[in-house]
């Protein structure tokens, strides 16, 4: 299909009669944009006017605010479609379990949602929220324990995510910051939108890792702690209705991004009872193992045959850069590619809940 001839000559239109779109209200540009932040943000959000440094200085696009590049870039990117493939509790996800991407997806919502209500720069936090686990290896959390022993910083997801996977976007200081410090254990963000992704990563995991682990008949929610029952429901879209009503209130209220001490504890408590029954339950750990096994079994593999790896030409084997580069080419692997790469040049021979489609 060649499109349709427009009501003008030398337009085309993707339908007949065309939709008319545009008015008189002139072309909001990013000018008109950064301009109108002004009036919709409060006095502590962050404003793109004046923000958006990057290592590499790039001349202002025309249309878009500096944070609008930098969630289009992180959207655009390799590392942010790898997340499809990468374990957020369950490797190999069946049925409609989460992925590192979907939960990617329902922290951005989660975020926004708070961010949007407490008139915090929405696009700054979309941004942050969207490439905060960019950084993360295979198999979740197991893949820094596994990684971690061969850089003397230690492999931590949100520190990589920022300064390594994605160096080549060039995004923003504040982009980049609330990534790296999205983590509760990392140093507070540098902005209030940053600390608004680190309540909402938290939340959003909680509730929908629950979600997944009584869909999988893992646990049920007649198994919720009282205090959690009460207090923010057992249901997934119970419970981040409350916290995001909970967020928005405190925060307003406290003129700080907070949750109450009394909702921070149902959190917490929920945070607790999935560590103790799915999280730490005697199969996750055993596949925890595996995962550590196979992923610096790789590293091993690609530090001694370095032109295994993408940039291997310039790599000599057991030499600190090849040691990084491995890593870094490990981390960016999704779970079905490690375990490919395993059987492939380790001649590993899986266990059953690693993908059986190996070829």
């Amino acid at each position: 299909m060649s499109g349709n001839p427009g009501d003008d000559a030398g337009t085309r239109t993707a339908h007949h009669p065309a939709v008319s779109a545009v008015g008189s209200f002139g072309v909001l540009d990013r000018e008109a944009r950064e301009a109108e932040e002004e009036r919709l943000l409060g006095p502590g959000a962050t404003r793109s006017l004046g923000a958006g440094g990057r290592a590499v200085e790039e001349v202002a696009d025309p249309w878009r605010t500096c944070f609008e590049r930098d969630r289009d870039r992180i959207l655009h990117s390799t590392a942010f479609r790898r997340l499809a493939g990468k374990t957020q509790v369950f490797i190999f996800p069946a049925d409609h379990q989460r992925t590192r991407l979907t939960h990617a997806l329902e922290v951005a919502q989660v975020a926004t949602a708070i961010s949007r209500a407490c008139r915090l720069n929405v696009v700054l936090t979309e941004a942050i929220a969207l490439g905060h686990d960019c950084g993360h290896g295979p198999g979740g959390h197991a893949s820094e324990e596994a990684l971690s022993p061969f850089l003397s910083e230690g492999f931590d997801h949100a520190v990589w995510g920022a300064d390594v996977t994605a160096a080549s976007l060039n995004l923003c200081e504040e982009t980049l910051d609330g990534i790296r410090n999205h983590s509760w254990s990392r140093p507070s963000p540098a902005t209030p939108e940053g600390e608004v992704v680190a309540l909402a990563d938290r939340i959003a995991y909680c509730a929908h890792d629950l979600e997944d682990a009584v869909h999988a008949e893992i646990v049920t929610g007649d198994e919720l702690p009282l205090l959690v029952a009460e207090r923010c429901g057992t249901s997934r879209a119970r419970q981040l209705d409350v916290f995001v009503t909970d967020v928005v209130t405190t925060t307003l209220s406290s003129g700080t991004v907070a949750i109450s001490e009394a909702m921070g504890e149902a959190l917490e408590e929920l945070r607790r009872f999935n560590y103790e029954r799915i999280y730490l339950r005697q199969d996750s750990i055993e596949q925890s193992a595996a995962v550590v096994d196979l992923l610096r079994a790789l590293v091993v593999h690609y530090v001694s045959h370095p032109m295994a790896l993408p940039v291997g030409a310039e790599l000599v084997p057991d030499d600190p850069d090849t040691v990084r580069a491995a890593v870094g080419y490990v981390s960016g692997m999704t779970d079905r590619f490690a375990c490919t790469k395993a059987a492939e040049l380790l001649g590993w021979s899986l266990p059953p809940w690693w993908e059986p489609r190996i070829p």
